[in-house]
C-alpha cells in the first residue's frame, strides 16, 4: 500500500489535538469530498485510545506495536502498513524508540 505523501484541497484545523501531555499530537483535515483525517506524531510511550467511529491508522514513518481491543496479541507496524479499529472500541499503541508518524482516516 502506498502512503499518501500530500493532500490537496483540504481544510486544516490550526489548533492541534494534544494528548498525553504532548506525547501524541495531531491536526485535523477535511478533504474536499468531506472525508475526515488526522495527521500526527507519536513520541515514545504506551497509550490507549478509544474510538467513536471506525478508524484506519496508516504508519507513514517510524514504527509501533498495537493491540486492538478483543485481540489477544500485539502486532508490529512500520512505514507503509496500516491497522483498522472498529467504532466504539479502543486500541493500545506503543512506540519504543524514535517517533511514529501517522495518518488516521475516520468512517
Amino acid at each position: 500500500m502506498a502512503i499518501q505523501e500530500k493532500f490537496a484541497h483540504v481544510t486544516v484545523a490550526t489548533k492541534a489535538n494534544i494528548y498525553f501531555e504532548g506525547r501524541v499530537v495531531s491536526h485535523a483535515l477535511t478533504l474536499a469530498d468531506g472525508a475526515k483525517k488526522t495527521i500526527g506524531v507519536i513520541f515514545p510511550g504506551a497509550y490507549t485510545f478509544n474510538t467513536a467511529a471506525p478508524e484506519r491508522m496508516e504508519i507513514v514513518a517510524g514504527s509501533c506495536r498495537v493491540k486492538v481491543a478483543g485481540e489477544t496479541g500485539w502486532q508490529e507496524y512500520g512505514p507503509g502498513t496500516f491497522f483498522d479499529v472498529p467504532g466504539s472500541s479502543s486500541f493500545d499503541i506503543e512506540v519504543t524508540e524514535g517517533i511514529a508518524e501517522y495518518i488516521c482516516s475516520f468512517g
